[in-house]
């Protein structure tokens, strides 16, 4: 039966509701994605309030009307150089969830491209090995036109626990 669904075309919409959709974006010559479902917004870069005693990869905080919004450069968290800010980097305002609780946290990308329909046949697992990142930030590799996609784990790159303690390790460093 499932022969005579995929050949229908008329069964076309329900075998794209199967089919996620992840916005693409450049990050130092790579092309990542995360599913739009987390994503609130995308805004232009700027306004930025930097916070003294951060780590490295927090650039600041912005206010997002009336709310505090912490912003990550996702280069510098995955331990590469800061990004570069032109007139493409823009802020993508991904909505994490930590222990039960939303917080709408910023990450800083060089620019963004598109919103990409990934069916979950053409995700491979993350890679074991060779990777710039560490592997648990990485969800899957989305295979798009011959071209691999990293599909990010935001619950894992935003970890508010994680964040949390690596700003604690440093601020104990800093007093130390």
């Amino acid at each position: 039966m499932g022969a005579l669904v995929k050949a229908d075309p008329g069964a076309a919409l329900a075998v794209s509701q199967d089919q996620q959709q992840y916005l693409t974006f450049m990050l130092g010559g790579e092309l990542f994605a995360i599913g739009i479902l987390a994503i609130k917004e995308i805004i232009e870069y700027g306004q930025l309030t930097t916070v003294p005693m951060m780590p490295g990869f927090i650039r600041g905080v912005i206010n997002l009307r009336g709310s505090v919004v912490p912003v990550v450069d996702l280069s510098a968290r995955f331990g590469g150089q800061s990004t570069e800010v032109t007139r493409r980097t823009c802020i993508v305002i991904i909505e994490a969830v930590s222990e039960g609780e939303q917080q709408d946290i910023g990450v800083i990308v060089d620019a963004v491209n598109e919103v990409l329909d990934i069916a979950p046949d053409q995700i491979e697992p993350a890679p074991a090995f060779g990777a710039k990142i560490r592997t648990d930030f990485i969800a899957g590799m989305g295979k798009v036109n011959g071209r691999f996609v990293i599909i990010l784990d935001v619950d894992k790159v935003l970890s508010v626990q994680e964040l949390a303690a690596l700003e604690g390790m440093l601020t104990a460093g800093a007093a130390g």
